[in-house]
C-alpha cells in the first residue's frame, strides 16, 4: 500500500511518508541522499511510496546519519520502520490464494500459452484492466492449462499470483464479497482493516492492485456478476479467468476458446501420461485412444492413469472396449476421476426444459443439426428452442458454427444418452421413432422432388416442415443434413417402414445426378431395392436396382457391377410388365459393354433402349440414349459418327416442341456440349473444340455441377490449349481438372492432371 493509505487505516504516517519529509526538509534529491547514505536510490524510492515498510535498523541508521536527524526524530524513524517490519511479517501474504502445483507431464496448447505471454505485456488504456478469459466445455483442462500458465508467467509479477477457486459449476458459488475478502487477505490487507460490502472491498482491491503487479487466476467463474468486482481497472496487475460459461455480458476482455487437442498433440499427453510403460505400447494403439478420447485432456488423463496403474492392461485392448460406444463412458473412469461427473456438474446447471432437449438430442441421427431439427427433436417450439440451445451451447454442451448449426463432442452425445436412459420419459423415447425419423424422410424427400420432373415446388408446402423456396434451397438441405436423412433412412429400414423408405430412396434419383460422387448413393438405393422387396413390387425394384447400375457406372466404374444389377432389374421389369425399366437396364447394360470394350454390342442395346424411349414418348430419356449410342460410337473411334449423334441430341434439346422437361434439357445440354468439343478434338478441329468446351464448362459452373463430366471436359480442354501453345491457360485448366477428379475420388486421374500441368511449359 501507498503511505497515505498506510496513515488512513493506521492513523498515523508510515515509515515512507516521515522518510520522504525529512528528506525534503534537508532539500536533498534521492539521487543525494543514496549518495550519501550508500543506499541505492531504487531502494529510497521504494521505501517513499511504501513498498519497503520496514527496512533493517543499520539501514535506518545510515539514512538518519545522511539527514543530520535529532535523537527524537532518529527514534522515530527507527521506530517507524520496526512498526513496518513487524506489520510485514503479520500481513504479508501467508499461502492464502497459492497456485496448484503444475502437473508435470502437461503437454501442447503452445499457441495458447503465446497468447497468455502476449496479454501479460498488453498495453492497455489508462484505467482498463487486462483480463483474459478462457472458455471450453468439460474436460478440456482450462484449470490446469491457466495453472500452467500462471506459473510459466511467475517471475513478471514480482508482487504475487493468485489463485481462486470461485466454485462456479457447484450448487453454491462463492459470493464476490468472501472472494474479495479471500484476495485482499492474499495481497496484506489485515482482517480488521477489510471494509464491510462488496463495494468497499472492490474498491480497496483495486486501489492496491494499480500500484502492484500481481496476477489474479480466477478459476471456475460461474457468472459476470461474481467476477466484475475482482477485476483490476488500470495498472500493471492482470486478470486470468476460466470458465465453462461463455460470460458474454463480460466487456473489454481478451478471450481464449480451448478446443479439443488434435490427435498428433493428444497421443503426445497420453505417452507423456503413461511414462515409460508407453515403450511397451504399440504407437498404433494409442493413437486409437487418443482418437477415442476426442482429444479431451481429462479423458487422456483418466485413460492414461487406468493403463500406468495396471503395468499388466494392453493398450489395444483398452482401445477395443472404448471402440463399443454402449460401454465407452464407463471406461473413462480412475480413482475418483469419472468424465461423466464433469459433464454432469454442467448438466445440472440448466433448467428442465434445456435437460429435456439435451436428452432428445442425443438420437438426432447424424452429428450435427440446425435448430429447426432440435424443435422436432425436442418436439418445443422453435423461439423455446433457441433459449434452450443457447444455454447448452454457454456451458459447453453443445458446440455451434456460424452455418447456424449445433453439433455434440462424441463423449457428450454419450453422456447425453446415459441421461435419456436413466432419466426419459415415454415422450422421450419416443421423439425419435415418431417425430424426428419421419420429419427427416419427409423433409427429404420434399427436398429431392425438387429436382424430378413433374415435381419442383410444392403445390402445398406442409406447414410441419422447413420451407425450402427453390432448388438452391433443397440443394443445401440435402448436402447439409445428409448424415441424418441418410440416418433416419436406416432407421426406418431397421423398423420395418417400407413405404416410407422407398418414397425418400425414389425421390432422391434427380438429385444424385448433380451430386454424383456423394459416397452414400450405394447404401441408399440398396435400401430402396429392399423396401421395394419387401412392399412386393417388381417395378419399383427394378427401378431401384437400375439406379443401383448408374452408381457403379459413374467413375471408378465397376463395369461387372453395372451388368449384374442391369440384368437383375431387366429380369424384375419383363416379369412386371415395366417398359420404361427395361429400356433402362438396355442402357446401363451399354454403358457397361463400352467399358469391357464390346462397342458393337453396346451400340445394340442404346439403340434398343432409344427406340423404346421414343415409341413411349419420353423425350427425356431418349436424348439420354442418344449420349450412349455417341459414346459408344466414339470409344470405337467413329468420332464422325459420335459427332453428330451428340448434335442430334442438342437439336431435340434447342427444339421447343420436343417437350423436353426443362430442368432435364438444362443438365443435359452442358454435358452435350462437352461430349461433341471432344468429338471436334479428335477429328482435328481445335478452334471449334476449344469454345464448344469451354461453353459447356461455363453452362456446368453456372449449374454448380462439378463431377467427371466437368474433369474430363477440362483435362480434354487443358490438351487442346496447350497443343496451341497456350501454356498458361492450358496449366490452369489441369490444375482445375486435378481439383475436381481429386474431389471426385479419382486419385489416378488426378496425380495424371498435375503431372501434365507440370509439363505444360
Amino acid at each position: 500500500m501507498r503511505p497515505e493509505e498506510v496513515a488512513a487505516i493506521t492513523g498515523h504516517p508510515g515509515f515512507g511518508e516521515v522518510l520522504r519529509r525529512h528528506r525534503r526538509e534537508a532539500r536533498l534529491t534521492l539521487e543525494q541522499l543514496a549518495e550519501a547514505s550508500g543506499v541505492s536510490a531504487r531502494t529510497l524510492s521504494d521505501m517513499e511510496r511504501g513498498r519497503s515498510r520496514g527496512p533493517q535498523q543499520r539501514t535506518v541508521t545510515a539514512l538518519a546519519d545522511a539527514l543530520v536527524l535529532g535523537d527524537d526524530a532518529r527514534a522515530e524513524l527507527l521506530g517507524l520502520a520496526r512498526e513496518g517490519r513487524l506489520r510485514d511479517h503479520w500481513t504479508r501474504p501467508s499461502g492464502m490464494c497459492e497456485l496448484p502445483r503444475v502437473i508435470a507431464d502437461f503437454t501442447g496448447r503452445s499457441a495458447e500459452l503465446v497468447w497468455i505471454g502476449e496479454l501479460v505485456y498488453a498495453e492497455s488504456a489508462p484505467g482498463v484492466g487486462v483480463i483474459g478469459l478462457i472458455t471450453g466445455s468439460a474436460g478440456l483442462g482450462k484449470t490446469t492449462f491457466a495453472v500452467r500458465a500462471a506459473h510459466t508467467v511467475r517471475a513478471s509479477f514480482p508482487d504475487g499470483v493468485l489463485f481462486l477457486d470461485l466454485l462456479g459449476m457447484s450448487s453454491h458459488p462463492v459470493p464476490a464479497d468472501e472472494a474479495l475478502r479471500s484476495v485482499l487477505q492474499a495481497l496484506g490487507v489485515a482482517d480488521p482493516q477489510i471494509p464491510d460490502g462488496a463495494e468497499s472491498r472492490a474498491s480497496l482491491y483495486r486501489s492496491i492492485l494499480r500500484e502492484r503487479r500481481v496476477l489474479v487466476v480466477l478459476d471456475n467463474a460461474a457468472s459476470e456478476e461474481q467476477v466484475r468486482p475482482l477485476l483490476p481497472a488500470g495498472g500493471t496487475s492482470r486478470a486470468l479467468i476460466t470458465t465453462r460459461r461463455l460470460l458474454a455480458g463480460l466487456e473489454g476482455v481478451r478471450r481464449l476458446v480451448l478446443g479439443p487437442m488434435p490427435v498428433p498433440e493428444a497421443t503426445r499427453l497420453l505417452t507423456g501420461i503413461l511414462g515409460e510403460r508407453a515403450a511397451t505400447d504399440d504407437e498404433a494403439d494409442l493413437t486409437r485412444l487418443s482418437e477415442l478420447c476426442g482429444g479431451l485432456p481429462l479423458a487422456l488423463r483418466i485413460i492414461g492413469n487406468r493403463l500406468a496403474s495396471r503395468p499388466g492392461w494392453d493398450a489395444g485392448e483398452l482401445a477395443a472396449r472404448l471402440a463399443d460406444e454402449e460401454r465407452r463412458l464407463d471406461q473413462f473412469t480412475a480413482g475418483d476421476l469419472r468424465i461423466a461427473n464433469a459433464f454432469g456438474m454442467s448438466y445440472e446447471q440448466l433448467a428442465d426444459q434445456a435437460r429435456s432437449l439435451f436428452r432428445r438430442l442425443a438420437d438426432v441421427p447424424g452429428p450435427d443439426f440446425d435448430a429447426a431439427l432440435a424443435a422436432v427433436a425436442g418436439a418445443m417450439p422453435v423461439k423455446e428452442v433457441w433459449d434452450a440451445l443457447d444455454d447448452l451451447v454457454d456451458l459447453g454442451l453443445l458446440q455451434d458454427s456460424t452455418a447456424g448449426r449445433y453439433r455434440f463432442h462424441d463423449l457428450v452425445r454419450l453422456f447425453a444418452r446415459e441421461r435419456l436412459r436413466e432419466e426419459g420419459t415415454a415422450a422421450d423415447r419416443a421423439a425419435r421413432a415418431e417425430l424426428v425419423v419421419p420429419w427427416l424422410l419427409r423433409t427429404a424427400t420434399m427436398a429431392g422432388r425438387w429436382f424430378e420432373p413433374g415435381y419442383g415446388r410444392p403445390e402445398r408446402p406442409d406447414p410441419e416442415l422447413p420451407v425450402l423456396a427453390s432448388v438452391e434451397d433443397a440443394d443445401r438441405w440435402l448436402r447439409m443434413n445428409v448424415d441424418n436423412w441418410l440416418g433416419a433412412l436406416r432407421i426406418a429400414a431397421g423398423d420395418g417402414r417400407h413405404a416410407l423408405v422407398l418414397d425418400c430412396a425414389e425421390s432422391m434419383h434427380w438429385f444424385s445426378d448433380r451430386w454424383a460422387h456423394g459416397p452414400h448413393w450405394r447404401e441408399v438405393f440398396t435400401l430402396g431395392s429392399e423396401a421395394a422387396a419387401a412392399l412386393g413390387d417388381p417395378a419399383q425394384q427394378a427401378t431401384q436396382l437400375n439406379y443401383l447400375a448408374w452408381v457403379h457406372w459413374v467413375p471408378p466404374s465397376d463395369p461387372h457391377a453395372v451388368m449384374r444389377y442391369a440384368a437383375e432389374a431387366l429380369e424384375l421389369a419383363t416379369a412386371g410388365g415395366a417398359a420404361a425399366q427395361i429400356a433402362w437396364s438396355h442402357q446401363y447394360s451399354a454403358a457397361a459393354l463400352r467399358m469391357l470394350g464390346r462397342p458393337d454390342e453396346a451400340i445394340a442395346s442404346a439403340e434398343g433402349a432409344a427406340e423404346t424411349f421414343r415409341s413411349m414418348g419420353d423425350i427425356d430419356a431418349y436424348v439420354q440414349s442418344l449420349a450412349s449410342i455417341g459414346g459408344s460410337l466414339r470409344a470405337e473411334g467413329r468420332h464422325a459418327e459420335a459427332l453428330e449423334t451428340f448434335r442430334t441430341g442438342l437439336a431435340v434439346m434447342a427444339d421447343e416442341e420436343s417437350r423436353m422437361t426443362p430442368t432435364v434439357m438444362t443438365q443435359c445440354r452442358p454435358l452435350a456440349l462437352i461430349r461433341v468439343g471432344q468429338c471436334l478434338g479428335e477429328l482435328g478441329r481445335s478452334a471449334e473444340a476449344i469454345a464448344t468446351l469451354t461453353e459447356g464448362i461455363a453452362l456446368l459452373d453456372a449449374l454448380r455441377l462439378s463431377g467427371f463430366w466437368l474433369a474430363e471436359g477440362l483435362e480434354t480442354l487443358a490438351a487442346l490449349l496447350a497443343a496451341e501453345g497456350r501454356a498458361a491457360e492450358s496449366r490452369d485448366r489441369y490444375a482445375r481438372a486435378a481439383r475436381v477428379f481429386e474431389e471426385a475420388g479419382d486419385a489416378e486421374a488426378s496425380r495424371r492432371c498435375r503431372l501434365l500441368g507440370t509439363a505444360a511449359v
